[in-house]
Parts: structure tokens; sequence; C-alpha cells
């Protein structure tokens, strides 16, 4: 086998450390190559054992009085992530399965399955993403994580506390599932919306062209509500989480793209393929906010209070 390609980017050989291990700095021997290969086929051809859908996946179903209950709970803590996952269980995307199928059925479906295998230990090695070049997306959302003191792998254990006693099933729906999840903060970061209330309020309204789950547009329209309820009647809330939803509605997928080669990009460069545009009322809103003297990252707790 030529194994000259293996050698030819450093991208190909973190993401295949951040599944398999970290070798080091090293360039690694050709025998260590091949051994390295030799494990990722094995675990590939391990994991073809999942199913596609899992023989005890049940069909979704709305619950809304579970939703209201959660999102009261969550609208004066941002932070309280548990209580989102639970609105967003009651209200959920009903044809997620269905989407799953269809993208893993597609050859870009394949790919990324086969060299996406678990995200978060690509989105977490920062030392190896800060070795791409400056300006990339791995560097915007180097950045966006450590000022936020945030990991993919902390969003997991949340979600895992969440999920509690409940069965995990482990089939290729599942998969598709956890990069819905651990894709979030890549959102945040090509959108320009912060964490602040209202920065999650539109993150969630312009990603339901790409999962239609009425609990994202719930938490977004909602949320919004009680805010623009507590702001001055100038700063553009609602006009914010629509302009979100418009601005969603031409963007790709996050979760079906090939996530490794877009950190390696240029960050405006994956803003164009993905269809990102710049929002306005968004940074209005904080506009007005400043002149007002308003911390945008209390306006929801405030509201809530």
């Amino acid at each position: 086998m030529d194994l000259a390609p293996l050698r030819s980017f450093d991208l190909d050989l973190s993401a295949a450390d951040a599944w398999l291990g970290n070798l080091g700095d090293a360039v690694p021997s050709d025998a260590a190559l091949q051994d390295m290969l030799a494990r990722f086929v094995a675990a590939q051809e391990s994991r073809g054992d999942i199913p596609l859908v899992h023989p005890d996946r049940q069909p979704m179903r709305m619950n809304w009085r579970n939703a209201l209950m959660h999102f009261r709970r969550l609208e004066g803590d941002k932070e309280r992530t548990r209580e989102a996952f639970h609105v967003f269980e009651a209200l959920p995307w009903i044809g997620m399965a269905d989407a799953a199928c269809r993208f893993l059925a597609s050859e870009q479906g394949k790919a990324v399955y086969a060299s996406e295998p678990f995200l978060p230990a690509i989105l977490d090695d920062h030392a190896r993403l800060r070795r791409l070049p400056k300006g990339s997306l791995a560097h915007a959302y180097c950045d966006h994580m450590e000022r936020e003191e945030l990991t993919a792998a902390g969003l997991i254990a949340e979600y895992e506390e969440w999920r509690g006693g409940r069965v995990r099933l482990d089939d290729k729906v599942e998969w598709y599932a956890d990069r819905l999840r651990d894709t979030h903060d890549l959102l945040h970061v090509l959108s320009g919306f912060n964490r602040d209330a209202l920065g999650e309020q539109c993150v969630l309204a312009l990603v339901f062209k790409q999962r239609p789950s009425i609990g994202h547009l719930f938490v977004g329209y909602a949320g919004a509500a009680l805010t623009r309820l507590d702001s001055h009647w100038k700063v553009p809330v609602l006009r914010a989480v629509f302009e979100a939803r418009q601005i969603g509605k031409a963007c790709l997928p996050i979760a079906e793209q090939p996530i490794t080669e877009l950190l390696a990009m240029p960050l405006e460069d994956v803003r164009k393929r993905l269809n990102f545009r710049p929002a306005h009322f968004y940074h209005e809103a904080h506009r007005i906010w400043r002149e007002e003297g308003t911390d945008p990252k209390l306006v929801l707790v405030k509201a809530a209070g």
C-alpha cells in the first residue's frame, strides 16, 4: 500500500488520531501507519454491525404539557441544558429517523459516517485544531469554546445526565442524533449569534429548517416573547428571531457536512459554502442594550425574575 497520502495532510492524521488515540507529534513509521490503518479498518468493520434503525426504536410523539413544564424551568437560566433536552424530547423532530436514513444512504452520508464516527474527539482536541491555519473555522471554534469555558464532552455529560435510565438504542439514527447535538456550538460560530438568551433563541430558529422540531421554534419564539416583554420597545427581539429563521432556510444542514474538512477552511469560506449570511437585528438589539447599560446575558434572567 502507498502510504504517501497518509503523510500528506496533517488534518487527515489528526482525525484518525482523535478516533484511535494520540500517536504524538512525531512522524510515525510505516509500520506504525500500517498498524493505525489496520485498527481503523477493524473499527469500521465492527461498526458495520450497527443497524440503521434499531428494532426497538419507537415513533416520536408530542407532549405539550411536559414541554411547558420544562420551559418554565429553563426560561430563567439558559445554562440548564437538561431542561432544553426535555423540551426537545417533548416536542421532537418527528421525521428525524427518516432524515438520518436518507442521509446515510447518500454517498456523502456514507463518507461522513466512516470518517467521523465521534465528533467530540475531534472538536475537543484544541492542540491539533490550533495547528490549522489562522482564520480558519477551527481557530474561531476554539476561541468560542475557550472564551465560554465549554467542551463538547461537557455537553455530552449534560446529555447523559439528562438521559438517566433511558436506554440508548445503538443504531445509526442515534449517531445522526448525536451529530445534531455535537454541532450546536459550531452554529454559534458560523451564525455570529452569541450564547446570551437572544443568541440561543436565534440559533434555535435558524436551525429549524435543518431539524424541524417544534421544540426549537417553541423555545426560540416563546423565549423571545418573554425577552421582549422586559425590553424597551425599540429592541428588535422578535425581528431578530424571525430574521434568524429566514437565514436558516437557505443554510445547508451542518450535521450532514464533513466537519473535519470545514474546520481547516477559512471561516468566511465556510459561511459562504453553507449559505450563512450576516444577521442585522440581533446585533442591533445588542447595540441598544449596550446603550441602555443592559447586559444581554442577564435579560432573560431579569424577565423571569
